[in-house]
């Protein structure tokens, strides 16, 4: 029986998790035109509609309704679907790795991890999309990291504000140099997450970020989609990047001084 309702509660923080994301689908969308996230019902894109309560259950309703709109049958992105099973993935992981806290669904920590996930995920679509990272999202992070302070106490204050400046200060500095090598969006990503995730992991976050978007940027030149001078969205990798950085950055950064004998 207790495996029953411990099964029935996972499924629950999946739908908790699918739930907020399905909001962050909006966000993804309304932003880049610069609507209101808050006011006004969700509505088919390209017929307008406006969207019934049934058509609007995370991940169910997409797959009852087979991709496609109700109303004039246009196939609905498979973007709206991926984001919403990510979020209830990703809260299903934040409870997994930082325990369930008092509320019996997630802790504080993980709560604050699943919050930056949403942020990143936010960030890598518009960016994807529009190639500008909103300030607001800068904003929100710098928020999360002034809460997790006394809720990750063993990472110093020092180790914050080193974070802020060891990956996005030489960003800065090579953006100046080489035009168009980093935006300013991507510079204020990482240095308010240096706030958040200190130092240490803002390294690896910083690696994995080049080491994806390197691979993604010769696949492109190699198929002839980009040209050498072209310019690409660096954010989602970056966003990558940190959410691994996020979890696992410390015991990569640990790992790789050990290695060098450190």
């Amino acid at each position: 029986m207790m495996i029953v309702l411990e099964g029935i509660l996972w499924v629950f923080r999946f739908f908790a998790g699918a739930c907020f994301f399905s909001f962050l689908n909006v966000v993804i969308y309304r932003l880049p035109f610069k609507e209101s996230i808050v006011h006004g019902r969700s509505r088919c894109p390209d017929c307008g509609r406006t969207l019934t309560a049934k058509e609007l259950i995370p991940c169910i309703s997409f797959l009852i309704q087979k991709g496609k709109c109700v109303g004039c049958g246009v196939d609905i992105s498979g973007r709206y679907l991926f984001v919403e099973c990510l979020g209830g993935a990703a809260f299903v992981f934040c409870s997994a790795f930082f325990g369930h806290g008092m509320s019996g669904l997630i802790s504080l920590q993980g709560l604050i991890a699943f919050a930056y996930l949403g942020i990143l995920t936010a960030v890598a679509w518009i960016d994807w999309d529009t190639r500008v990272i909103c300030d607001r999202f800068h904003i929100c992070i710098l928020v999360l990291g002034m809460i997790s302070i006394p809720l990750f106490p063993e990472l110093l204050l020092m180790d914050r504000f080193v974070g802020m400046v060891i990956v996005a200060l030489p960003m800065f500095w090579i953006a100046m140099l080489v035009d168009g090598a980093f935006g300013g969006g991507d510079i204020k990503l990482m240095a308010s997450s240096g706030f958040l995730l200190g130092w240490h992991a803002m390294i690896p976050a910083f690696f994995f970020a080049l080491m994806s978007g390197g691979i993604y940027c010769t696949c492109m030149l190699v198929k002839e989609k980009i040209g050498r001078k072209d310019h690409f969205a660096f954010g989602p990798f970056l966003a990558m990047g940190l959410a691994i950085s996020f979890f696992y950055g410390d015991t990569i950064f640990g790992w790789y001084l050990s290695i060098c004998g450190l």
